[in-house]
Order: structure tokens, then sequence, then C-alpha cells
């Protein structure tokens, strides 16, 4: 993985190739985008939106974990989601110019390109493989909530936590020559628990569960690596 100094030092030109969105644009394309799009680094607990605010910008995640999420009247945090590198935030009101649906917060230090609503929606309306890319993102995006609600219907604590975090495996994961699957996106106990709909003591028990099985590790920053996909796919069935 490039370091975000590397990352804030490159040419916004070079960044862009290895972004799904915009998969498929030819060099000159690329260019225009790299011209009208702008780089920022959010500081861990910056709220990049807000709840019911107007849609102006969107953002796309180089390096960084977000939580997407909504705070209830009575003081609980509902998750809606975390999402990593290459993924997008806020065009969903660009596109049907209603208010924020969530808000959006970093859990680290987090480096974005981002694109105004004019730039944006001039990539939809000119450039077809944006748009079609687009459409597979959302199509990726919603059928891995429709996964999430079959599992919260269906297994058990240790089955939703392990299904989460193959989830997060298969779309972020970065495999060892060991085999392993590291999830570089940071996750914590408690962010699992909200997740998953369970209390974070019980995740807790599930993820000690798990690395005593020698199933996965856990690094002081939240990293998982998981060492046994197969196993750990078994509380799924």
């Amino acid at each position: 993985m490039l370091k975000m100094n590397t990352l804030k030092n490159d040419d916004t030109r070079n960044l862009l190739v290895d972004i799904k969105f915009f998969e498929g644009m030819t060099p000159e394309q690329l260019d225009w985008v790299a011209k009208r799009a702008h780089r920022r680094i959010f500081p861990a607990g910056t709220n990049v939106l807000t709840i019911e605010q107007p849609g102006e910008v969107v953002y796309i995640i180089l390096q960084g974990t977000v939580k997407i999420h909504v705070e209830q009247d009575d003081g609980r945090d509902v998750i809606l989601a975390i999402l990593g590198a290459g993924d997008l935030l806020g065009e969903m009101s660009l596109i049907d110019s209603v208010g924020r649906s969530a808000s959006a917060v970093t859990l680290e230090n987090s480096l974005m390109l981002w694109m105004d609503k004019e730039t944006f929606n001039t990539l939809l309306d000119k450039i077809f493989p944006v748009a079609r890319n687009l459409v597979q993102i959302l199509s990726a995006r919603l059928r891995l909530s429709d996964e999430l609600i079959q599992a919260l219907a269906s297994l058990d604590v240790n089955g939703r936590v392990a299904r989460q975090l193959l989830a997060f495996a298969d779309k972020y994961g970065q495999e060892n020559p060991a085999g392993e699957t590291r999830i570089p996106i940071r996750l914590t106990q408690g962010d699992i628990a909200d997740l998953v709909g369970a209390s974070r003591k019980r995740v807790n028990q599930t993820i000690a569960l798990f690395k005593k099985q020698d199933l996965l590790e856990i690094t002081s920053t939240g990293r998982i690596t998981i060492c046994n996909r197969e196993i750990l796919a078994n509380y799924c069935r």
C-alpha cells in the first residue's frame, strides 16, 4: 500500500487510473478530470458529510476509513457502512438532489479526492464508462446490503461477524504469500458490533474465539488479517 504522503505528493492524473469510478476512460478524459478534481486530507474524527445537508460535492476515498452513520433521537449511533479506498461518498445527493441521507465521519486520517456537482454531472452525462461504473458500484453496494440483511435474519452473532469480515476481505482484502488476507481499513470491535446488530461484549467474545482458533489476527491499529477463510466461512452456513 502506498503511504499517504506518497499519495498526497503524486500527480492527481496518476491516482485516477486505479479508481473503479474512472475505469475505461481515455487519457484525454482522465486529464480533463484531473484538472477539475481536488485532494484533501481529513484528520480522524472529521465530519465529512452531515445528514440532510444539501449535496454539492462528491468524495472518493484514496486512503483511509470512513463511517457512514445515523444518530438516533435516543443517542444511539446506527452504522450503515464502513468504507475504504475507492469508495464514493455523497454521490446519491448529487444524483437525486435530495439532502444527505446519513452522516460520514473519518475513523482515521483519510486522503480524499473531491469534485463539485457540475463536474460530477458532466462526467455522468458525457462519458459513458463513468455512468456504467457508477451503476456497478451502486449495484455492488446494494448486493452487500442485501447479504447483510440476510445474515442478520439467519445467522447467530458468530456467523454475522464472520460474514461481515469476509465481506470486507472480498472488497478490500490484500492477500499475502501465505494465503492470508489483510483488511486494510480500520475496524474497531465496537463498529463491528454496530454493523452486525450485537452488543460489543458479545462481539468481543466472538473475536476472542476466532483468534483462539487462529482464524484471524488483529493489530493495535485495528487492522484484521484473516488467516483461514475456509474455516471462518463455516460459521456463515
